[in-house]
């Protein structure tokens, strides 16, 4: 899959058959796009703040929100610590995907719940491959005290999550200091 059939697809399933629409998400994604960056999935929802429905876009790295060429509302997802589907009269299938960053809330998604393990399959590869870029060994200077007691709270914040369990926590710390 790439990236125009990934957009066309959620489109599709927006009920948007706008080419300007589509041809700016496009656009818009493959201007931000990481080297090793690929698609996931994608399906539509709508952003609380917007009336109509928008394209959720998953990738290797982020979640992203595309709408009417605005600009996209990414979210990390090695920062994603839960993603989950509750059901509305009202907002139909609502996903809410916790991350680090604050909590992204999308209202009447379609398949939603394929989409919410999707979304925690894709943050659990992207924090393993952080947890093994943090652990390669005399590939990164040694910090300075400031940068350590950074990156000691953000393993503190993946460890309250959920996200590290207390042995994986205990190694990374060990390894942050040396």
């Amino acid at each position: 899959m790439d990236w125009t059939d990934l957009i066309d697809a959620a489109f599709d399933v927006a009920g948007n058959s706008s080419s300007d629409t589509r041809a700016t998400a496009l656009r818009t994604v493959e201007a931000s796009v990481a080297p090793d960056e690929k698609p996931v999935a994608s399906t539509a929802g709508r952003h609380p703040d917007h009336f109509r429905k928008g394209v959720l876009v998953l990738t290797t790295h982020r979640l992203l929100f595309l709408k009417d060429g605005k600009p996209p509302v990414p979210v990390p997802l090695s920062a994603v610590t839960d993603a989950t589907v509750t059901k509305t009269r009202i907002n139909g299938e609502v996903l809410l995907v916790v991350a680090l960053t604050g909590s992204h809330r999308f209202e009447d998604v379609v398949k939603a719940e394929v989409f919410a393990e999707q979304v925690r399959a894709a943050a659990r590869l992207a924090r393993n491959a952080a947890q093994r870029e943090q652990a390669a060994p005399a590939a990164a200077p040694a910090a300075s005290g400031a940068e350590l007691l950074d990156q000691l709270e953000r393993l503190a914040a993946l460890h309250a999550s959920g996200a590290l369990t207390p042995e994986e926590f205990s190694r990374a710390k060990q390894r942050l200091i040396g």
